[in-house]
Order: structure tokens, then sequence, then C-alpha cells
């Protein structure tokens, strides 16, 4: 296959797998999601859906996480790992929301990289999910597959991002990034596949003699 038949192929299959992905860190609104996506950093989602429940029963919007102290956003967060400097970029967030954007999420990618904690794959991921925005945030899932798929040199992420925004269509970014998210998770793992295991590296490369080395991101 060269690479425009893989990129055919990819698309195909995934869509055959997850015709419509689930957006998998519960949420109810865009603040709810940003702060989610926030905690998944360096942490599971499974472990960030069971944090969240009662962080948000306390504190789900901007004014009322405002008025939480740091050590009582802390204490419900402790599990996902980093949580003295993600308790402090949630208060801090919520309140330049408050300041700044009349207590809304702003639905713009740089004013959202701009708040505590937020990096361009969180801002990414709020824009794709939460407002339906093409956005292709790129994981450590995404990263990995890109590189075994030969859709990317994985030299960073942001030189796989723009190599798969180049790759596929515009329209099909917000679901292929979770289709693809799901895929490593349960088919294309860093140890059950090596490049030559699971069904979509074995058709992309079916000569595929050596395992696949991955660049970490």
């Amino acid at each position: 296959m060269n690479k425009a038949q893989r990129v055919e192929y990819i698309l195909q299959r995934l869509q055959q797998l997850y015709p419509q992905p689930p957006i998998p860190l519960q949420h109810s609104s865009p603040y709810t999601l940003l702060v989610a996506v926030l905690l998944s950093a360096q942490c599971t989602d499974a472990r960030v859906n069971q944090v969240t429940p009662a962080l948000f029963a306390l504190a789900d919007n901007p004014a009322a996480m405002a008025r939480l102290e740091v050590d009582q956003i802390q204490a419900i967060i402790r599990s996902c790992g980093l949580s003295p400097q993600k308790a402090r970029a949630i208060k801090r967030l919520s309140e330049i929301l408050l300041e700044e954007h009349n207590g809304e999420v702003p639905a713009d990618i740089d004013a959202l990289e701009r708040l505590p904690g937020v990096g361009h794959k969180t801002a990414s991921v709020v824009m794709s999910q939460a407002f339906g925005v093409p956005a292709f945030p790129v994981d450590t899932h995404i990263h990995r597959l890109a590189q075994r798929w030969g859709l990317s040199s994985g030299k960073s992420v942001t030189q796989t991002e723009r190599d798969l925004k180049r790759l596929f269509p515009r329209e099909a970014w917000n679901r292929l990034h979770l289709q693809i998210i799901y895929y490593g998770r349960e088919h294309c793992s860093a140890r059950s596949c090596d490049g030559r295991s699971c069904d979509i590296c074995r058709t992309c490369y079916p000569d595929r003699k050596q395992p696949r080395r991955t660049r970490k991101a």
C-alpha cells in the first residue's frame, strides 16, 4: 500500500469499528469538559471519570469553582496525579473565565491556550468536543499509531498533528481523533502490538518483519 491507500483504508476501517465514537470524558458543559481534559493529563480517562462527579457536585461552573479553596479542589482530585498544580490551575482558570469571559468557556483556541494548565492539546479537545470546531488533538495513542501506520515521522506531537491534518479531510478530524484513540486502546496499544499484530498494522504493512519502534512524544 502507498500512503494514499493506507489513509483510505484507515478511514474506512475505523468508521466500521467506531461509527459514532463517544467522548470518553464525562461532562455536562464546555466548562466541565475543560476541567476534565485538564485533569486527564498524565492520568487515565477512567480515573478522571471516577473523580469528577464529586468535584462537579461541589462546583460545575466557574463561579462555584472560584469560591472553593485550592486545598478543597486538591483533596478531591488527588488521585489524578499532579494534584497541586492542577488544583491551582482549575481555580485560577475559573477566576479568569469570570474576569475576562463572562463566566463562559471561549470558543477560541488562542484564548483557551492562555488559560492556566491548558496547553494546545487540551484546547484542541475542547474546541473539537465542546464546540464542534475541526481539530486534531494528538495524544500518546495517536502519536504512536501515526508512526506505526506510516503517516508521520513522529519527531514531535506538533509534527504528527500537522501531518495528520494534511492527510485526512477536515470534516473527519473530530471523529477520527476519537476513533484512533479507541483503536489504540483496544487493538494497537504500546504492549499488545509492535506494528505487526493488529488488523490495521498487518493490512498496511503485510511484509513488515521487524517491530516498528516509535518515538515518544
